[in-house]
């Protein structure tokens, strides 16, 4: 009888993942995801984003998530759920995250806790229009990454490395990339 053991590193299952890049890597189209997203207004400066499904190599994966936003109560807001800022930075951290513990798994370096703390600041006179020189967004975000666990500073400045070039949120961040918009009326 053969046994098939399976090693799970920061909750990752490793063999998992390594044959999941064998397959991508053997097949591209593997690789090819879409992501999608349906907001509605819900009043005042409150909506609700529903996520239905996403698609990983071919295959639709059913989803039943919705995610709520509003703003402060000095925006005009609720103050009932995070802002569409904080969203965005908390899906840089995330993907980022993903990174790190995947990679550590993969070098099988055990991690004890990771933290990464995103930052930045708008002018709001750019969004209200009241200043066309001022960029209604960030001029930039900062972040620092916490991590501890049983890797040599070499190894996790690898890691940190390896995330920094490849996590797909911060390249979306870090690169413009296009948007195409139509508007429907009615």
């Amino acid at each position: 009888m053969t046994t098939v053991t399976t090693q799970f590193v920061n909750g990752i299952d490793t063999e998992a993942l390594r044959n999941a890049v064998s397959e991508m890597t053997a097949n591209p189209a593997k690789a090819q995801t879409r992501w999608s997203v349906s907001t509605v207004w819900k009043g005042g400066t409150r909506s609700d984003t529903q996520v239905e499904q996403c698609q990983v190599g071919g295959k639709t994966i059913k989803k039943d998530y919705t995610i709520s936003a509003d703003e402060p109560f000095e925006l005009c807001g609720t103050n009932k759920f995070a802002n569409p800022q904080e969203y965005l930075m908390a899906a840089l951290n995330a993907c980022m995250m993903v990174g790190y513990v995947s990679v550590c798994a993969l070098e099988g370096i055990e991690v004890d806790n990771i933290r990464i703390d995103t930052q930045g600041e708008i002018d709001l006179r750019g969004f209200l229009g009241i200043d066309p020189n001022v960029k209604p967004g960030y001029e930039s975000l900062r972040y620092d990454v916490h991590i501890k666990g049983k890797g040599t500073l070499e190894q996790f400045r690898k890691v940190h490395e390896i995330v920094t070039t490849t996590s797909p949120n911060r390249f979306n961040i870090t690169n413009a990339i296009r948007l195409h918009s139509r508007l429907h009326i009615g």
